[in-house]
């Protein structure tokens, strides 16, 4: 008899987590357990439409906590583990790398070895149907010139304390999957947005300062080129591997969609412009202001995700354009959510009612 799927997600409560939390609730037979530490860019505001639900759990925890994992593990029995936890901002690794090093090396560590032993005491048939997916980024490829795509061979070449913190973690999964037999999945992504973005990444930034007339700073001259993912076509496409796909293998995704950040800016602008007029500005692209290049800021990322749609028959439903306008038309209809983040009133909210326990 099949096992209902009972799926531990790890970083829940981030942008890409809570949209995976919320796809998985979507299938009335999969549990789900969150676990987030909530720091700063986490917000279980973006999960209040699971808190009814009674296949949703919560706990607040982290997993650099050995003992905490374990309590997870022994209690909720998952069959699927969806690591998403992770500090994941370019920008903030460079000025403070050491919580990178901790969360996304040791944390995974510790998350790997804590599944290793749930594993090895599993029943035969429980042990035949989990799995351990560790979601990673394409940034761990380092830069592309103008021609090519990663693959899932590229050789690794990360520039920044981010991306060479995902890139250890990934080492790390892989050599638990061939050392001790866990049957770990890989997948490395391209840039995500959607709804729900913590507002310090570069569309909900420019969605934001364009709406209030702000002016919208560009690294360089802002022909840095990535590929935009929308954030529920890779929900789907998560859930999907880690059912799927093949154990040991790394899969990557990608909406296949190149811009560069300067085209980025000027179509937000330009939907801006058109469906929420500003009273003193006809062109937001006026407000465009191009600043210093950041360092180790990679030329181009492109992901050829040929082989898991082919394999798996998974696909983008979004285009960039349907995606952007999806997201922007959110921001609009979501000042609240938007402002509690601005204004830091989440985190005292998550504290009153998620207080460590």
């Amino acid at each position: 008899m099949p096992i209902s799927p009972r799926v531990l997600v790890t970083g829940g409560a981030g942008f890409i987590g809570s949209s995976v939390v919320r796809h998985l609730l979507e299938d009335p037979q999969v549990e789900v357990l969150n676990f987030d530490a909530l720091t700063y860019a986490a917000n279980l505001q973006s999960l209040q439409s699971c808190e009814a639900n009674p296949r949703y759990r919560f706990q607040r925890g982290n997993i650099c906590n050995p003992e905490a994992l374990r309590e997870v593990f022994s209690s909720f029995r998952p069959s699927h583990v969806l690591h998403l936890a992770a500090e994941s901002h370019v920008d903030r690794s460079l000025h403070g790398p050491q919580a990178f090093i901790e969360t996304n090396v040791m944390g995974t560590g510790i998350l790997l070895q804590e599944a290793r032993d749930y594993f090895q005491n599993l029943p035969t048939a429980e042990q035949e149907s989990f799995r351990f997916l560790h979601v990673s980024t394409d940034e761990v490829f380092g830069s592309l010139g103008a021609e090519g795509f990663f693959q899932p061979d590229t050789p690794y070449d990360p520039s920044s304390p981010y991306s060479a913190s995902k890139a250890a973690s990934d080492h790390l999964v892989r050599a638990w999957g061939r050392s001790f037999g866990l049957p770990v999945l890989v997948s490395n992504c391209s840039n995500n947005y959607g709804p729900c973005q913590f507002p310090e990444k570069l569309i909900p930034l420019m969605i934001t300062n364009a709406f209030e007339g702000k002016k919208l700073p560009v690294y360089g001259k802002g022909e840095n080129i990535r590929d935009w993912l929308y954030v529920e076509d890779h929900a789907r496409a998560l859930w999907t591997i880690a059912r799927h796909g093949q154990v040991g293998k790394t899969y990557l995704i990608g909406g296949e969609e190149e811009h560069t950040n300067l085209d980025v800016v000027q179509t937000i602008c330009s939907i801006l412009d058109a469906i929420a007029p500003h009273p003193d500005i006809s062109n937001r692209c006026d407000l465009i202001e191009f600043v210093t290049d950041r360092p180790g800021h990679d030329f181009r990322y492109a992901i050829d995700s040929s082989a898991t749609r082919e394999e798996l028959g998974w696909k983008p439903a979004e285009s960039f354009e349907t995606g952007l306008k999806k997201t922007i038309r959110w921001y609009l209809d979501n000042p609240d959510w938007l402002e509690s983040v601005r204004s830091g009133a989440y985190r005292q909210w998550m504290e009153e009612n998620y207080a460590w326990r």
